[in-house]
């Protein structure tokens, strides 16, 4: 099972030939997307030049995949997370972190091109759809 970063999303809708054919190639297998990325792609439509197509699109999204909400056990290991990534000085952004943990807590495999940053939890299995 997959769970969907928001670049991901945003390659697939700028049609990135590589990306659209991991979608296909596993169009079987159950994906879904965290609030937060939800929320980042919300907000890209509300500050773009055509808000009301951008969030028709985003709200459609929302529609072929299961937004997974927080739930305490999300935050339980997000706060695990953080804390021993600051303890060894390599934190990334909170919002990166409850995605990370969102797809630790549900034992997903995170699509990302934001290797970097999800890189630095180790668990955490992560794929690449852009190359």
């Amino acid at each position: 099972m997959y769970l969907i970063d928001s670049d991901i999303i945003i390659y697939s809708l700028k049609n990135h030939e590589v990306v659209r054919k991991h979608f296909l190639e596993n169009e079987s297998i159950h994906k879904a997307i965290s609030v937060i990325s939800y929320g980042e792609l919300y907000y890209g439509a509300e500050k773009s030049r055509q808000v009301e197509k951008n969030l028709a699109v985003v709200r459609r999204i929302a529609e072929l995949f299961p937004i997974i909400n927080t739930t305490k056990a999300i935050m339980e290991t997000f706060a695990e997370l953080k804390s021993s990534l600051w303890i060894k000085g390599r934190l990334i952004s909170d919002f990166d972190l409850i995605i990370a943990a969102t797809a630790l807590s549900r034992n997903y495999i995170l699509v990302t091109n934001n290797e970097k940053h999800f890189r630095r939890i180790p668990a955490l299995q992560i794929v690449n759809w852009t190359s």
